[in-house]
């Protein structure tokens, strides 16, 4: 039964977000062996992306509602579930991998599992962020940009996403610890990542983050950008949270890196502008840009690859001759993000072709 329960569970989360492919060497079959037990991969099977309680779900398994619960908890725990919780009652429901069970690891993340993540990140996971980058996360621009920028949407403007949010808990990067246990880390602050909501809830609930009032989110916002890190909330108008990546680390952003135009692949409005007049040949530039969008031309002068810029503004707020300017798109290219978090979910299954 072992393999084939595997196979099983493969072929359900790739239903699942950007999917969970196969990878020739069989690499994510060794990783759901570390990440599941067999009794686990059937549980999960046997789950709803819904939010169910341990009595529905136990009516299909036939196993008794407390003995379900007691399993869907410790599942919980290892962080291969999501619960939500009001009151004394508490529902369940399967994740994907991405966003769910990768970045619940937080608390069990080890050098074994960085390395296995890694492997099948290299041949196979990648591939498949790729194909749903824009329907996961969006680049917004730097605050110092966007305080210069005016009539600027609510959906672009961070912190503004952030003063209007009632609940704001704070994480460490997942993709930067995970990195770091293999010797591949950047250096780049931990704690950067922000949840929300029920999501936000779910992390305290956890141990996986700190509740925050908005002006030190605003604070830690601002120094992650300082520190040369992308703002990238979710794909929505009003996301469920907020990511600050760098080109080292996030799974998104490297696997983006590898493709010859990961301009055509991210949700962005905008794009960097060099001003040859201006532009002293200083290379600062190059040393911010995440995506190596940016060049020096044969008079030293500063060029922008459009074909890999993104839009994050990085570039421009640490531009010492003030060379680089960030522009909107043209109308035709300017998008809204959806609505909301289930909005974000069909876009997203719609981008990767799933029903």
């Amino acid at each position: 039964m072992s393999e084939d329960i595997y196979r099983d569970l493969q072929v359900r989360l790739d239903g699942f977000s950007f999917g969970f492919p196969a990878a020739a060497s069989g690499v994510e079959i060794d990783l759901l062996k570390m990440l599941f037990t067999e009794a686990d991969a059937v549980l999960f099977l046997a789950m709803s992306r819904s939010l169910e309680t341990a009595e529905e779900i136990a009516g299909r398994t036939g196993d008794g509602p407390d003995e379900i619960a007691v399993r869907l908890e410790d599942m919980t725990g290892r962080g291969l579930l999501f619960r939500m919780k009001k009151g004394d009652r508490a529902r369940y429901g399967a994740v994907p991998f991405m966003h769910g069970i990768y970045e619940f690891q937080l608390r069990r993340m080890d050098r074994d599992m960085a390395a296995l993540i890694e492997a099948y990140m290299l041949e196979a996971f990648g591939e498949a962020v790729v194909r749903g980058a824009a329907g996961f996360v969006r680049t917004v621009p730097v605050q110092r940009i966007v305080d210069a920028t005016p009539h600027i949407a609510a959906y672009e403007d961070v912190c503004r996403i952030l003063r209007n949010t009632e609940k704001i808990v704070v994480g460490e990067c997942l993709c930067r610890k995970q990195q770091a246990l293999i010797d591949q880390g950047c250096g780049k602050p931990l704690e950067v990542c922000f949840m929300f909501g029920a999501m936000g809830q779910f992390y305290l609930d956890q141990g996986m983050g700190r509740r925050i009032e908005a002006e030190e989110a605003v604070r830690i916002m601002k120094e992650a950008q300082e520190a040369g890190l992308v703002t990238q909330p979710a794909t929505a108008a009003n996301p469920g949270g907020i990511c600050n990546c760098c080109g080292d680390c996030c799974g998104v952003l490297r696997s983006l890196n590898r493709h010859p135009e990961p301009a055509s692949l991210v949700f962005s409005n905008y794009f960097a502008e060099a001003d040859p007049d201006l532009c002293t040949g200083c290379e600062t530039c190059i040393d911010r840009c995440q995506m190596a969008a940016i060049a020096l031309d044969d008079q030293d002068r500063a060029r922008i690859d459009l074909k890999r810029c993104i839009g994050c503004g990085l570039c421009v707020m640490s531009c010492p001759a003030e060379a680089l300017r960030l522009a909107a798109k043209p109308e035709g290219r300017f998008r809204t993000p959806p609505a909301d978090t289930r909005e974000q979910q069909v876009f997203l299954a719609r981008l990767v072709g799933r029903d």
